[in-house]
């Protein structure tokens, strides 16, 4: 095991330098990777005149094979050291802007999987480098931060790729535009300090109303993260890329424009969402289930209605809109209940075991929409609905369990 010199974790701010440090390299990233992301399916589809299956076969073989790189960049990262581990990963995801110099979509493929590898590989010992800079408590506001960051990047990304389609640039210009952000990114996550080990410290009994963002008994709300791993692989199921929605919107509209800017919509109302309710007290479980999970399910479905019936963009970008609020309420609610409860020492394996079990889901769950969109988008995104909702069915019944061990035990 490699000894850590101790970073500094200030008594009066959670926003120190090792949060800088990893909110604003995940800001550059998005800013770069992001716009690769929305532009991958309109340049798989329309430019390189591939098919729907073939951009969900790089979507799915890149989440799948980057489940086993998160879960590995978690478990080196408690071995070796996080900042070490994510900045390797890190470099590693310029290999996504090379993109735009591929000319047949199975190179676009290999590209697009051994990029996103390296990013899988690289966030999970970032989050837990975040988890172990700040006191306990202040877990939810620290990867709200995070997230409001990370994905405000993206969307400025979308809309700076929004101007440059209209101003008639290409994807290969675009593309290549990104290495200049994703670099800033890696540059500005070295300036982290490794965090020193920090003793367990005692915390009060969960309220029977449910888990709330702040300390807790780690033994006890163990089987909690053990519900959450299942209903995230079964989010992951229920999971797609992006691309589908851009793909719906911009055939919907006639416009690659508008495909991009929803994209730009889901983004944005994501990133607002993490910010807000990482500055609050609140219910893990209950706003994973619902705001979560729950919330996907809804705005999962009402796509493809809508879809179904070629309404035009802007009703589109609502529901597009809605899911970026439920990962919102995900990309907080699950890492900041594995800072919870999981001991420091293995927060690493644990955050890959949670980009583990959502990336397996990813593989099956792209296929699957892939071969049900050449259907119909209906067909697609009602399967996404059905699994997010049973997702949430599955914690909210793991919760309820917790909830009624807690009250027995209280009362022994």
């Amino acid at each position: 095991m490699s000894s850590r010199p101790h970073a500094e974790r200030s008594p009066t701010t959670w926003r120190n330098r090792n949060v800088w440090a990893c909110a604003g390299s995940a800001f550059f990233a998005d800013l770069g990777y992001q716009a690769i992301l929305a532009g991958l399916p309109l340049y798989i589809v329309d430019r390189l005149h591939g098919t729907t299956t073939e951009f969900a076969l790089a979507s799915a073989l890149g989440y799948g094979i980057g489940s086993l790189a998160g879960y590995a960049g978690g478990r080196l990262g408690d071995r070796y050291g996080y900042k070490r581990v994510a900045i390797i990963g890190n470099v590693g995801i310029l290999l996504l802007s090379l993109i735009g110099l591929a000319r047949v979509p199975w190179v676009v493929i290999l590209l697009f999987v051994i990029g996103w590898c390296a990013r899988n590989f690289r966030s999970p010992p970032r989050r837990a480098l975040l988890a172990a800079s700040v006191e306990e408590g202040q877990h939810g506001r620290a990867f709200g931060f995070l997230h409001a960051l990370d994905v405000g990047g993206g969307m400025l990304a979308a809309l700076g790729m929004v101007g440059l389609l209209a101003a008639g640039e290409g994807f290969a210009a675009i593309f290549l535009l990104t290495l200049i952000p994703i670099t800033a990114s890696t540059v500005v996550l070295s300036r982290a300090r490794e965090p020193g080990r920090r003793m367990p410290q005692p915390a009060p009994a969960p309220s029977a109303g449910g888990m709330e963002a702040g300390p807790q008994p780690r033994q006890r709300l163990q089987p909690i993260v053990k519900a959450m791993l299942v209903s995230t692989a079964m989010y992951g199921f229920s999971s797609y890329s992006m691309g589908f929605p851009i793909l719906t919107v911009a055939h919907n509209s006639r416009s690659l424009v508008q495909g991009v800017g929803s994209y730009a919509v889901f983004l944005g109302l994501s990133a607002l969402t993490g910010y807000a309710i990482g500055g609050r007290r609140w219910r893990i479980v209950p706003s994973l289930v619902l705001g979560g999970y729950g919330l996907s399910a809804l705005a999962t479905l009402s796509l493809g209605l809508l879809a179904s019936r070629h309404l035009g963009a802007l009703p589109l970008d609502l529901a597009v809109g809605g899911i970026g609020v439920a990962l919102g309420f995900v990309e907080t609610a699950e890492p900041t209940l594995i800072s919870t409860v999981v001991p420091e020492a293995a927060r690493g394996r644990a955050m890959g075991s949670l980009t583990a079990a959502r990336s397996l889901g990813l593989l099956a769950g792209n296929l699957v929409m892939g071969l049900l969109y050449l259907i119909s988008p209906l067909a697609a995104y009602s399967y996404a609905a059905a699994l997010a909702l049973l997702a949430a069915f599955v914690l909210a019944g793991a919760g309820a369990k917790a909830r009624l061990r807690a009250t027995l035990s209280s009362n022994d």
